[in-house]
């Protein structure tokens, strides 16, 4: 019988790669890639423990779901740092560099 790809293994790849390259964007968009990534492995993981002679493709899996754990930790740090510097500094002193910068020397 002829080996067919696990489903979605190339999706859950790139979303893994994606999850940790948007970390920067405030850590939510990075975080929804890397949870749907996360998902996705999971259930080709399933899939492929029912039958694993049947799928090919595997390693994708595993390294996106590695990368998709990466990439949420990482989101997860970005945003927690954002949420720490809105509430420590404000909003409106974030949209100001020379008060952001003046607030920062008070600090060290």
């Amino acid at each position: 019988m002829e080996q067919q790809k696990l489903p979605n293994s190339t999706l859950i790849l790139v979303f893994g790669i994606i999850s940790i390259v948007t970390c920067c964007c405030y850590g939510v968009l990075g975080l929804i890639f890397g949870v749907i990534a996360l998902v996705l492995a999971n259930k080709a993981l399933k899939l492929y423990a029912e039958n694993p002679e049947m799928y090919d493709g595997v390693k994708n899996v595993k390294t996106g779901k590695t990368l998709a754990i990466i990439g949420i930790v990482l989101n997860v740090i970005y945003l927690l740092m954002t949420i720490w510097a809105i509430s420590t500094f404000g909003w409106e002193n974030l949209q100001d560099p020379e008060r952001i910068q003046e607030l920062l020397e008070q600090y060290q």
